[in-house]
Parts: C-alpha cells; structure tokens; sequence
C-alpha cells in the first residue's frame, strides 16, 4: 500500500480552521462575563434606589411628626437621625415649604463601586 500524496490529505495536510472554536467559546464567555456584570451593578444600581427612597420616606415622615408636634426635636435634626440610621446622609431639608407641618427631606446612600450615589428624596405633611 502506497501513502496517498494528494494535498490536504493525511498528517501533514494545513487545516486553516484549527482553533476556531476556542476562539468563538472564548468570546462567547467574554460576552456572557460582560453580561453578568452588567446584570449585577444593575441590580446594585437598584438596591441603592430603593434604600435611598426608603431612607427618604421615614425621614420625611419623623420629620414631619416633629414639625407638628407630635414629637420632641428639631424637624431636620429628626430627619438626619432616621437617616443615619438607614445607611443615608441628608442632603437637603426643608420645614413648611410646601405648607404648614410638611417637610421635604433629600437623601443619598454612598454606593460601592462604579456607581454613583443613590438619591432618594420625599414630602410628607398634611395634604397640600
């Protein structure tokens, strides 16, 4: 039996294609790490969200308690506690500046990462 001498047949043939499938499984996981990061500061970026309108809505509520009355302390002094104790910092806090007895508080929560800080703001008081 004599060996074959045909190009591209046998041992010593050239497969231009050898290692294309590495190449495609390694950007295919590239793409699925983007993906999976993307997925989880997106979900960071709402966790953030939510405890900062958390963190905004009982500081507001506190505060508009005080401003009324119905609790000793000053109304943004209130605030900032409630806030403090939620991960948050006031940023802005406003007595009676949509009525009497209402407060308007704006907080942050610093976010960990690439992330910019969460802003949650909120009203509470009677009804305007």
């Amino acid at each position: 039996m004599a060996r074959s001498t045909a190009p591209g047949v046998g041992p010593d043939r050239l497969d231009h294609e050898t290692g294309a499938g590495t190449v495609l499984m390694a950007g295919l996981a590239l793409l699925a790490l983007l993906l999976i990061g993307s997925a989880g500061l997106l979900l960071q970026a709402a966790s953030a969200a939510s405890r900062a309108a958390t963190a905004a809505d009982l500081s507001a509520l506190a505060a508009a308690d005080t401003a009324r009355g119905l609790t000793a302390g000053e109304p943004c002094v209130v605030a900032a506690e409630v806030a403090a104790r939620h991960g948050a910092t006031v940023q802005d806090c406003a007595v009676g500046a949509t009525g009497e007895g209402t407060v308007t508080v704006r907080v942050s929560i610093d976010v960990v990462g690439v992330l910019p800080d969460a802003v949650g703001a909120a009203r509470a008081g009677p009804p305007p």
